[in-house]
């Protein structure tokens, strides 16, 4: 379906044409009249499917100028980058509307984003963290608010925001329509639109694991975390073919070791790394980096796996499979957007096994194993989590006393061979020193 049939506007249609988009995805187009409508909404779709613009466009061809400072629209997601992208995908839609936007989040001055809000917005966007800070300061007034997205649910509640998001919905009672958008629907986000929905509908373009057809996925068998090193700089040295590289790890220690690595290797000047603890001028320089074509390869742990749109990545690997299977796919989304191929290179050991089986049952699809490059050396040096550990007994636990052998013999040191002698001891002084007689034994 083309835009032009979905009954835009002119200022939107203009913004559109510009940014090149003639045709609507499958969820843009499906949930556009209902939104329209004013009913409550809910979502699904995998990503990479332009679940932005789906809810953006309606909300702004309905929204109309007024001089109110306080937002009538509240968009929440769960990360800094991700108010970042959709505050990015607003002001590209409102070049010919006038539109106050702002983003809020954690980690930024406090002082300077009540001052955005004080000076009037008509959409904010906002992690539920900093909402819930500014709320809490009467600064920003949420009676106001005519429509509520949740962007990425599913996301915010594996980030461990569940309380947050709850209170965020508690304060936010009054008369709306909420919008909701996730990839998957699991029971937590169930619950949550069971108990602040009113008989929402629900429109889901895509089953929720479907592999995206446009990315070629394939696997390398490998023996530990050196190995992987070796492996991974083996392959980017083909600059050529592996033009923006998006390297997933399993945690914040793994990408900042990986990226020692690098440096130690020389090639650091071409490589990047972000992750939760990175400051945020750092990760918004990362980013930008790695968009401009300033490092080659970007490191990340799953903070980039949901929602970041960065145009013309060619390779995603998963140098660390993920422990949860629909991460897999939110993973390899990264690439194959915008009608161009991808691929996705993932990295597995033998302790991998079970959750590659999840994976490849959520996708019904059996990913290809190729062979290991001849060049690439086999490590034998193992990281300290990877060394395997001595089996601990159950009486060997500290405090357990259950199965505890009895006492050891084992032959004693001279000096503690000595015996008591009791009272034979002294009997046999008193013999020694002829113990004088008491007055009693000298009368006869």
């Amino acid at each position: 379906m083309r835009f032009t049939e979905l009954k835009l506007n002119t200022p939107l249609l203009n913004a559109l044409d510009e940014l090149g988009y003639d045709f609507a995805t499958p969820i843009q187009s499906a949930v556009f009249s209902v939104i329209s409508s004013g009913r409550d909404v809910v979502g699904i779709a995998q990503t990479g499917t332009g679940k932005t613009f789906a809810y953006l466009l309606p909300i702004l061809r309905q929204l109309k100028y007024s001089e109110q400072k306080h937002p009538r629209v509240l968009i929440v997601v769960p990360t800094r980058e991700l108010v970042l992208q959709v505050v990015a995908s607003l002001e590209k839609l409102t070049p010919y509307i006038n539109t106050r936007i702002g983003g809020v989040y954690g980690g930024a001055n406090i002082n300077t984003q009540k001052q955005l809000i004080f000076d009037g917005l008509d959409i904010l966007v906002s992690t539920p963290g900093r909402l819930i800070d500014l709320g809490a300061s009467r600064v920003l007034n949420l009676k106001k608010i005519q429509k509520l997205v949740l962007d990425e649910v599913d996301e915010v509640l594996n980030l461990g925001f569940r309380h947050q998001l709850i209170t965020v919905l508690d304060m936010l009672r009054g008369k709306k329509q909420s919008i909701l958008f996730s990839a998957t629907m699991t029971d937590e986000v169930k619950e949550i639109i069971d108990s602040f929905f009113k008989s929402p509908e629900y429109i889901e373009v895509e089953r929720a694991g479907t592999p995206l057809e446009k990315i070629d996925q394939q696997l390398y068998q490998t023996k530990n975390f050196y190995t992987k090193v070796n492996l991974v700089s083996h392959l980017i040295a083909d600059k050529d073919n592996y033009k923006r590289v998006l390297v997933f790890t399993k945690n914040k220690r793994v990408a900042d070791k990986l990226f020692s690595e690098f440096q130690n290797s020389g090639i650091s000047d071409d490589v990047s790394v972000i992750h939760s603890n990175k400051s945020q001028n750092f990760r918004l320089q990362a980013i930008q980096g790695f968009q401009e074509g300033m490092h080659r390869v970007l490191i990340s742990t799953d903070v980039l796996a949901r929602g970041i749109d960065i145009q013309g990545i060619t390779h995603v690997i998963n140098f660390d499979i993920p422990k949860d299977a629909e991460n897999y796919i939110h993973r390899i989304g990264r690439t194959g957007r915008a009608e161009n191929e991808g691929n996705a290179l993932t990295f597995v050991t033998e302790q991998d096994e079970e959750i590659l089986s999840e994976i490849e049952g959520l996708m019904d699809l059996k990913i290809p194993v190729i062979d290991f490059p001849e060049a690439v050396v086999v490590s034998s040096k193992m990281t300290e989590d990877e060394i395997p550990k001595e089996i601990i007994k159950p009486y060997q636990k500290q405090r357990s006393k259950e199965h505890a052998p009895g006492p050891a013999f084992h032959e004693k040191k001279e000096k503690n061979k000595k015996t008591n002698q009791g009272g034979s001891y002294r009997r046999e002084l008193a013999k020694k020193y002829k113990k004088p007689k008491t007055r009693g034994q000298k009368r006869k």
